[in-house]
């Protein structure tokens, strides 16, 4: 099962990033631009909220295991998290997690 995690948090990595680089080449290099697509209306604005609210839980759940086990490269996760998405972060984690621990 961990191979299937590392396969998630590639294609979570890659997938939404096509789409991210599509937008770029439409609408020109524009952070605010992307920030105003994602409250453009009700749906999208939600969709960033529940994304939002996801990452800070899974963020929360990463340090309070990192806490617990000493697994440090699980820390990976979150900066995977926020700046790829939490798509590539969570699974990521989960590869991260379920290494043997010596």
């Amino acid at each position: 099962m961990r191979w299937v995690w590392l396969t998630l948090a590639v294609w979570g990595a890659l997938h939404p990033t096509r789409w991210f680089i599509a937008w770029f080449a439409q609408n020109g290099y524009s952070w605010s631009g992307l920030f105003a697509a994602w409250r453009a209306n009700p749906a999208t604005t939600g969709l960033m909220w529940d994304a939002t609210i996801a990452a800070v839980a899974l963020t929360l759940w990463i340090l309070s295991e990192v806490r617990v086990r000493r697994n440090w490269e699980a820390l990976a996760a979150i900066p995977a998290t926020f700046l790829i998405g939490i798509g590539c972060g969570l699974p990521l984690f989960l590869f991260l997690r379920t290494r043997p621990l010596g």
